[in-house]
């Protein structure tokens, strides 16, 4: 049998997804059965678009529900070490300066459950987290973008 995949995440990201999970299963779930009903009295459900779109939907959140179950049931929470702030790791924040022009940007490396690039949190399996995990402050690091490859130095890890 093949073993699950381990999903990294904080304790707030399992909380973010334990609400949604509470969500889709008392809320979501049932606003979808009551839209399946309401199709259903419109009669002939071979040519009814609304039954087919709610059906639709049903599958999705008992999809999401699923994925949900599996990423908490193999989650691996992310135990912030706040006394090593030299080296990069899963759950830490990293600043660095692209060189040589000395743009600088902070990401937050945490697993893929909870990443959102727009909030400064980047995946561990991603490009950039790949190059920076390990690398202490002070390292210059050649990242493998889609655009190219970008060299930056990590100025702190937090």
């Amino acid at each position: 049998m093949v073993e699950d995949q381990k999903h990294y995440m904080t304790e707030e990201g399992r909380k973010k997804l334990e609400e949604e999970l509470e969500f889709l299963k008392t809320e979501r779930r049932q606003e979808v059965v009551e839209r399946i009903k309401v199709a259903r009295s419109f009669g002939d459900l071979s040519e009814n678009s609304e039954y087919d779109s709610a059906k639709d939907e049903q599958a999705f959140v008992e999809g999401r529900i699923a994925q949900i179950e599996k990423m908490l049931k193999n989650a691996e929470i992310i135990e912030e070490d706040a006394s090593n702030n030299s080296e990069v790791a899963l759950g830490k924040s990293v600043k660095f300066k692209e060189l040589p022009d000395g743009d600088e940007e902070v990401y937050t490396i945490v697993g893929s459950a909870e990443s959102d690039p727009l909030e400064g949190k980047i995946s561990n399996s991603s490009p950039m987290a790949q190059s920076l995990l390990g690398r202490k402050v002070g390292d210059k690091v050649m990242v493998n973008t889609p655009g190219g490859e970008l060299e930056v130095e990590i100025i702190e890890v937090s």
